[in-house]
């Protein structure tokens, strides 16, 4: 895992604390709860596969 994508990571979760806290201000809750779940998604899109090479790994380390 790269140091670039815990920046990334970081950059995401500030932009989207911004932009939710802006919707809400002017009333749009629905738009804020979907761009924080947009992040959330973006975010598992890029740390998945780190999370199945450690599962591999794993199940390599013990031969299971």
């Amino acid at each position: 895992m790269s140091i670039d994508l815990i920046f990334r990571i970081g950059a995401v979760g500030i932009l989207v604390s911004v932009l939710c806290q802006v919707l809400k201000h002017s009333g749009r809750e629905e738009q804020a709860f979907l761009t924080s779940l947009a992040g959330l998604l973006l975010v598992l899109y890029w740390v998945i596969p780190y999370i199945y090479e450690l599962f591999e790994t794993i199940q390599d380390l013990f031969a299971l």
